[in-house]
């Protein structure tokens, strides 16, 4: 097994303490075992998808604004940094960042949000169990073994929320919901920085699109700050300019506070190792507490101005009708969906009744891109669209 990195703390995650990987393999011989996870999710399909997948915005309706792809990439290089800062395990905290959204439907929340409805009698559908779905069953790159066969530690990071209904189904990795004790540090990095690179990218890509103005963004703090910094030093600088100066610092502010509460939240906490750190009721990495008012005040207001604008929801509402009919058509026949869908769907049917078969559509639902699935309905509605 390879070594870990040196300079690693004894709180962070290290990799002679993994509790390993569902199916056995011979360890690897020239990069640590986070690493060949990292490496895997970068090869899988899930991940390439990812590319034409909305974070805001439709994938159709720009070139330039965040897909799924680029939101996981700028979390994981976010992630990097704190994690090199704070002695924890780099490749673990990346591999965790560019598989926590793997799972994740066409049209972002809103095809979340109708999938769930769509598969509510049949036990729901939520992103980060599916994204434990992708890399657990649903990629088949390997002989050996189904999914991608990810380390505990890699797969725990990507659980991020969990009812107790599906830990007591998930065995050792649903324990910590039920025993309400935490991941490992790296895991609570990934939210943190999935927190950072949301807010802040949402935030360049509404003003982008023109749906959010700097006067009203000049009324938060967390903005305003940094805006008046910039101006100051910059006068006359154009607006493009002058707006990714802005998110860069607010991102570097934001960096720096969470490296330093959390420096001072673990030396008062000490915690020997990592065991430790699970055994905790509630998680050591953190903001000081006026940038997380800050950064609560800035998701308030992206999702009054940005998320409730009515372009955002007039896409939206025509995102969730699309996922709804494709559902509801799929489900009354799976002979409609490509071949190997159809036969998933079968034998989860044989297994599991209706709610195997409704369980294999969502699946097949939540792999599509924005553009596959707006596609697929028109194959399916347009009585003038090709097949």
């Amino acid at each position: 097994m390879s070594p870990d990195a040196p300079g690693l703390a004894r709180y962070a995650q290290h990799e002679a303490d993994t509790r390993g990987r569902r199916y056995a393999e011979p360890p690897p011989r020239h990069r640590t075992e986070y690493q060949r996870d990292r490496d895997r999710i970068v090869h899988s399909t899930a991940f390439r998808r990812l590319v034409y997948k909305t974070q805001v915005f439709v994938n159709h309706e720009g070139d330039l604004y965040r897909t799924r792809l680029t939101h996981s990439l700028e979390v994981a290089q976010i992630a990097r940094s704190v994690a090199r800062a704070l002695g924890l395990n780099e490749p673990l905290s990346e591999a965790i960042c560019l598989a926590h959204d793997l799972g994740h439907t066409p049209f972002g929340h809103a095809g979340q949000d109708a999938l769930n409805e769509c598969m509510r009698e049949f036990g729901g559908f939520e992103h980060n169990l599916q994204s434990l779905r992708v890399v657990d069953e649903l990629e088949e790159r390997y002989a050996d073994f189904p999914g991608l066969n990810l380390t505990f530690e890699t797969r725990e990071g990507v659980l991020k929320h969990c009812s107790a209904a599906n830990a007591r189904r998930l065995g050792e990795l649903g324990e910590r919901f039920l025993e309400r004790r935490q991941p490992s540090l790296e895991a609570q990095l990934a939210n943190l920085a999935d927190a950072i690179a949301y807010n802040n990218h949402d935030l360049d890509d509404g003003l982008r699109a023109g749906l959010l103005t700097l006067d009203e963004l000049r009324e938060v703090a967390i903005f305003r700050r940094q805006y008046d910094l910039v101006a100051a030093r910059y006068p006359g600088l154009g607006l493009r300019r002058l707006v990714h100066e802005v998110v860069r610092r607010m991102i570097d502010y934001l960096v720096n506070d969470l490296v330093d509460a959390s420096t001072a939240a673990l030396a008062a906490a000490a915690p020997a190792s990592v065991a430790d750190v699970r055994a905790r009721s509630q998680p050591l990495l953190t903001f000081s507490a006026q940038v997380e008012a800050e950064q609560l005040e800035l998701k308030k207001h992206l999702h009054r101005h940005l998320y409730r604008h009515y372009r955002v929801l007039r896409m939206t509402t025509k995102a969730r009708r699309v996922v709804h009919s494709l559902f509801t058509v799929l489900l009354d026949d799976v002979e409609l969906m490509p071949t190997e869908h159809q036969e998933a769907a079968l034998r989860m049917e044989a297994d599991d009744g209706r709610p195997g078969r409704a369980r294999a559509v969502a699946d097949y639902i939540a792999g599509m891109t924005d553009r596959y699935a707006i596609l697929e309905h028109q194959r399916l509605f347009d009585p003038s669209e090709r097949t």
